[in-house]
């Protein structure tokens, strides 16, 4: 099977990858703003099925990854290839593409600042998460009848499953900006599930969450992984959280990755232990 063409993707086939095939590969990529190096030749792959976490000091290039990944930056040098087809052995070129065309091919991504419409409900925010699978036209949504009729309730059943599964449904009707943080962030997860992505993209999920609110979202994003067969990728800077629930760690530091392995294997690395910790070395 032969790429299709950033331009030419309508519906990405949404047929799952075997378990623990590539689904995503970052090659050499190298990101600059002006004299400044954010990424300095990444190399990455993610395989489907997986939890991988991408960890690193502030300022170690994980967001400038991750927007690079959705669309949002365009590296100067590298490749990244996105695969969610198991015929297909080119995959998708995601530098020669934009973030509409991306989240078409199965990428969904959360914020590290909250990016939600304030003074929508919790409802209308998900339900905008799924705007990319809706085919009817200005003038039947606007009689709203027959076809634009059936795929409102269609969507809307999508969302009301994502809302129990997130256990919002006492806060469905509430706009976001009355809720607490921590349910903010919840409700952004729900966003980006309802785009159905089969890659998921999350920057700092946990931030500014209690004891209590970690533990809820971490059981969210294994059930998201084990339930829903999704790849995640997680920035994420709390190291317990990462730990329990990682499968893979990368760690980048001042745009390089200088680790990569299991959790255990990435505690026990030198070179990441000295980016956390310092050295006399460096």
């Amino acid at each position: 099977m032969t790429q299709a063409s950033a331009l030419d993707i309508r519906d990405y086939p949404n047929i799952k990858l075997p378990q623990g095939a590539p689904q995503l590969l970052v090659d050499h990529i190298f990101l600059r703003f002006g004299g400044v190096l954010a990424l300095n030749g990444i190399d990455l792959d993610a395989r489907q099925g997986e939890i991988l976490a991408i960890i690193g000091p502030n300022g170690a290039g994980k967001t400038s990854l991750l927007n690079s990944i959705s669309g949002l930056y365009h590296p100067q040098e590298g490749e990244i290839r996105f695969f969610n087809d198991p015929d297909d052995t080119v995959g998708y070129d995601i530098l020669r593409s934009q973030p509409d065309q991306i989240a078409r091919m199965g990428i969904a991504r959360s914020f590290q600042n909250i990016e939600l419409f304030k003074h929508m409900t919790v409802l209308d925010n998900i339900m905008s998460g799924r705007h990319i699978h809706m085919k009817s036209n200005i003038f039947d949504c606007g009689l709203f009848w027959g076809r634009a009729r059936r795929e409102e309730i269609a969507h809307r059943e999508v969302v009301e499953e994502i809302i129990d599964f997130l256990e919002i449904e006492s806060v469905r009707h509430k706009p976001v900006g009355a809720l607490s943080y921590g349910l903010q962030k919840r409700v952004e997860l729900g966003r980006a599930l309802a785009l159905d992505a089969q890659l998921l993209l999350l920057d700092e999920p946990m931030a500014g969450m209690n004891v209590e609110e970690k533990e809820d979202m971490a059981r969210f994003i294994l059930d998201i992984n084990e339930e829903r067969g999704v790849t995640i990728l997680l920035i994420e800077h709390d190291m317990g959280v990462v730990m329990d629930i990682s499968d893979r760690v990368a760690v980048l530091d001042f745009g390089t990755k200088i680790g990569d392995g299991t959790p255990e294997e990435v505690s026990q690395n030198p070179a990441v232990i000295a980016a956390y910790l310092g050295d006399e070395g460096r």
